[in-house]
């Protein structure tokens, strides 16, 4: 049922799409030759990627054919846990395994005692989410809220402005402000910063906002250097000096939001002066970035899930949103604010996912981000998990409580991963996954507005399956007949998208196909919301969201300081705010295991301003232990102003095998939740350092 490509007589290039959490969705050509693939390049004729690559794709060929990729089935021999061995077994006697255990926790304790976990480590609209969730939905397992990374933010978003939508990232080389708010662009959203140093070029001013001086920020005119967790409380500064100070678009307000009233009331008290303590920041800052953000215009705002990973991170992002419509800057086609992309597509997820297979009442749900404590405190307990596109082990937050209870001798955990990732030490049974240039697969993107086909180059190494054939044979094996089990990966692709909606007129699967990529049907360089017409159940740009408060929730945009800000003693034994963003050479926990990038970056790094390096008598490049009430990791000192006094911040996310106590940064972080959204507060976490 999957499709594979022949193994090939010469050199050929094959074209696919990058499935990696990026939102660039790169398109890109595949050399392969004598069934090996041996050179990845971007595509030329793909605008947003105009053939260019981060480098972590561009040596591609070094993942693909990595002598540790997982080749076959697996059967764990011995202890879990690092250092755990494993014996090759068959196809068959995997899914025999599987599929009885399954079946006795079913009748013993309920379905729902299974656990499904995965997330982003595949992007493509099949690998992500199709086959698995229907075989998942069919069991009866537990549902998985999927949380661990955006979901806060993009429920704040969606409160306010309707779904993830914005400017047109094409749009954005004719701004004459960008304001990088959150976002490492240099790092992890290189296409866009292509367009942001054309709007340099043509006379925009570069702003970023963020607690650590970036690559991105290096490169922009003004760095505003806010404490974690209080972009909020910015934002809410900015509204108050614009209403204040009349810089408004009165007409606009009148016509298409909803709330201004109630909203000039609650930014009342947040006075620049008050804004500036909080965020760490000198009063004229705030007076002169409202100031910017009024009267150059086109003014746009790039932002990301950064800043939503902390107590306060949907209202981060709500509040970030909203002000682009008090100053009418979505009259604009370069102005206004972009998240995500992601809500331009017309996704058939019911079509895809399959839910009414579920029972009724529909089982549980266990929140991602809760894991640790779930495995160890669940009630019914949980009894199995199986983990795919993701590395809970070394991602998850409170890490200790996550190794415990994966630990748990009576757990019966599945793995499918290309390589033997600390979870995957854990494993009962281990089952070889195929890499996205094995599989066929149709993908959107959070970071442009194109639909793309991504061919198999290769035929599978070894015994690897794709996430879709796997389910497929579990299905089968646990006699499962619904039709929608025989669907082809060619029948999936045809059901991802609503392909009869406006925004993909002239397109179907068979086009796409034939094509390789194509825009969706929006008009180029035109304005979304220059007359109104948000996706929100006003059709108005929401100050004030019913949709919160029928949750329960405050209907407007406020400050909530980070959590653990709140505890005086906490803070007094750990006053230090550690954020924790990815490495250069990593993306999560890919790449991670790659000989190249592992040199590049030596070893786990703890970033401290020179003024808290001295008050600890720590030296740059010391080994030294970062810590808090809940663990601690080893790293090595980095003594630089790039980083702000009162803050540290860790290059992420290590494997902890490849760590040298066998630790990583999630040793320290919570597993306490977001205002909204149930999202993970990696951000709002307090540590101290010391000499190790």
């Amino acid at each position: 049922m999957t499709e594979t490509a022949p193994l090939p007589a010469a050199d050929r290039t094959v074209h696919g799409a990058c499935p990696h959490d990026c939102p660039d969705t790169c398109a890109l050509e595949v050399t392969v030759s004598a069934g090996r693939v041996i050179k990845v390049a971007g595509a030329a004729d793909h605008a947003p990627t105009a053939g260019v690559l981060c480098t972590k794709v561009a040596f591609y060929p070094e993942r693909i054919h990595h002598p540790d990729r997982l080749l076959y089935p697996q059967r764990r021999i011995g202890a879990k846990g690092p250092g755990a061995r494993f014996e090759r077994i068959t196809w068959d006697e995997a899914l025999t395994a599987i599929a009885e255990r399954f079946q006795r926790i079913a009748a013993e304790h309920g379905a729902e005692a299974i656990v499904p976990y995965s997330y982003a480590g595949n992007s493509g609209m099949l690998g992500y989410g199709s086959m698995d969730r229907r075989f998942f939905h069919r069991l009866g397992a537990a549902q998985l809220d999927r949380t661990i990374c955006a979901s806060a933010g993009a429920m704040g978003y969606r409160a306010t402005i309707g779904a993830s939508v914005g400017f047109d990232p094409e749009n954005v080389v004719d701004a004459r402000l960008l304001i990088l708010w959150g976002t490492n662009s240099v790092v992890s959203n290189l296409h866009f910063w292509r367009l942001a140093q054309e709007a340099k070029r043509r006379g925009a001013r570069l702003i970023a906002i963020d607690p650590y001086r970036t690559a991105t920020a290096d490169k922009c005119h003004q760095h505003i250097a806010l404490l974690p967790g209080t972009d909020s409380a910015l934002a809410l500064g900015l509204m108050h000096v614009l209403i204040r100070d009349e810089l408004i678009d009165r007409d606009y307000i009148a016509r298409y939001t909803l709330g201004f009233d109630a909203l000039a009331e609650r930014v009342r008290s947040y006075a620049p002066a008050r804004v500036a303590a909080i965020c760490g920041l000198d009063e004229a800052t705030v007076e002169q970035l409202a100031h910017d953000y009024a009267t150059l215009a086109p003014a746009a705002i790039r932002t990301n899930y950064g800043i939503n990973r902390t107590a306060g991170g949907g209202m981060a992002l709500r509040a970030v949103a909203c002000l682009p419509a008090l100053t009418g800057a979505w009259r604009q086609p370069a102005g206004g604010v972009l998240l995500s992309t992601s809500g331009h597509y017309p996704v058939a997820s019911a079509a895809l996912e399959r839910p009414d297979l579920m029972p009724s009442p529909p089982p549980r749900t266990i929140n991602m981000s809760t894991i640790g404590n779930d495995l160890l405190h669940a009630r019914p307990p949980i009894r199995a998990l199986f983990v795919y596109n993701s590395n809970p082990v070394a991602v998850a937050p409170q890490a200790a409580e996550v190794v415990r209870g994966f630990a748990r001798p009576d757990l019966f955990t599945v793995v499918h991963d290309l390589f033997q990732t600390d979870t995957a030490d854990y494993a009962d049974i281990l089952l070889p996954a195929t890499s996205h240039m094995e599989q066929l697969d149709i993908h959107k993107s959070y970071g442009h507005l194109y639909l793309q086909v991504n061919r198999p180059a290769i035929a599978p190494l070894g015994e690897a399956l794709p996430n879709t054939e796997l389910f497929r044979r579990l299905a089968r094996r646990l006699g499962f007949d619904d039709a929608c089990f025989a669907d082809s990966d060619d029948d999936l692709c045809r059901q991802a998208f609503d392909w009869s909606d406006p925004r993909l007129a002239g397109l179907s699967w068979e086009k796409l196909k034939a094509d390789g990529h194509a825009r969706l049907a929006l008009p180029r360089g035109s304005a979304p919301f220059a007359a109104g017409g948000f996706p929100t159940p006003s059709g108005k740009c929401e100050f004030y969201s019913e949709w919160l408060a029928s949750q329960g929730l405050d209907p407007l945009p406020d400050f909530i300081a980070p959590r653990e800000w709140q505890h005086s003693a906490l803070a007094a034994d750990f006053p230090l705010a550690l954020i924790t963003p990815p490495a250069r050479n990593f993306l999560n926990t890919s790449f991670a295991n790659s000989a190249r990038f592992l040199a590049q970056e030596e070893s786990p790094e703890i970033h401290l301003h020179p003024a808290d390096a001295a008050a600890r008598g720590i030296a740059n490049g010391s080994p030294v232990r970062v810590f808090n009430r809940r663990g601690e990791f080893r790293a090595r000192v980095v003594v630089t102003d790039r980083v702000r006094s009162g803050v540290a911040m860790a290059t992420s996310i290590w494997w902890r095998k490849r760590s040298p106590d066998g630790r990583n940064c999630n040793e320290v972080t919570s597993q306490a939740l977001t205002d909204m959204g149930g999202g993970a507060t990696f951000y709002d976490c307090l540590v101290e350092v010391a000499k190790a």
